[in-house]
């Protein structure tokens, strides 16, 4: 079974659940730090099981070899190696489009930005350097990489929007889900004034456990 075989309707209801939810449920360790960013806007929710990719500094081989084996509906995530040199540029994000690839989530950097953006593929990166990478360094695909500080591993579901980047482990996406969705709809519910007055009493009361006075 491929990562992204038997996990379509949890990656259809996934889109629907916003990054600080998933981020309430899981906490820090599973969220992408701050460094990997959407590098066009508005960029839609992306949800997809993930093809994961490792890549020496300064060579984008596997990459580029990614975009022909990862399923449709995946989101390749790559650990790229550096920040100096492009992993991706416009026709290989034209390519993962045009062969259902959702998204790139890449602890590196891209170029050809403007081609992305007018393309519409919703690319995570860490910045834009005009510099490409060579091609001769092989190494194995979906194995278990770092992007963003978190561990991936193939088959986990990755949501991505402006909010954020949140990684589900493959072994929790079930219970993740029902519990996300269960949140969303008690916030659904949920009017400003019955917000406020809860925060408020779990404010003041942490307050005076503290000894505040004022």
């Amino acid at each position: 079974m491929t990562p992204s075989e038997g996990h379509m309707p949890e990656v259809t209801s996934f889109a629907e659940i916003p990054p600080p939810t998933l981020a309430d449920i899981l906490g820090r360790d599973q969220v992408m730090d701050i460094g990997i960013r959407p590098l066009w806007s508005p960029v839609p929710r992306v949800a997809g099981p993930t093809f994961t990719v490792r890549c020496p500094p300064g060579d984008n081989l596997m990459l580029h070899a990614a975009i022909y084996r990862a399923e449709p509906g995946s989101v390749i995530v790559a650990n790229t190696g550096d920040v100096d040199h492009a992993a991706a540029g416009g026709n290989v994000c034209a390519i993962a489009q045009r062969r259902g690839i959702a998204a790139f989530v890449l602890d590196g950097v891209i170029r050809d930005l403007a081609e992305i953006r007018e393309l519409g593929f919703p690319a995570f990166a860490r910045g834009v350097i005009p510099v490409p990478g060579g091609k001769s360094a092989v190494a194995p695909l979906n194995q278990e990489v770092r992007c963003g500080g978190v561990a991936v591993n193939a088959g986990d579901i990755v949501v991505a929007d402006e909010e954020g980047i949140v990684v589900v482990p493959r072994a929790r996406q079930e219970e993740v889900l029902r519990q996300a969705q269960a949140k969303l709809a008690k916030e659904a519910v949920e009017t400003l004034d019955d917000w406020e007055r809860a925060h408020s009493a779990r404010v003041e009361s942490i307050l005076a456990e503290h000894g505040f006075v004022g």
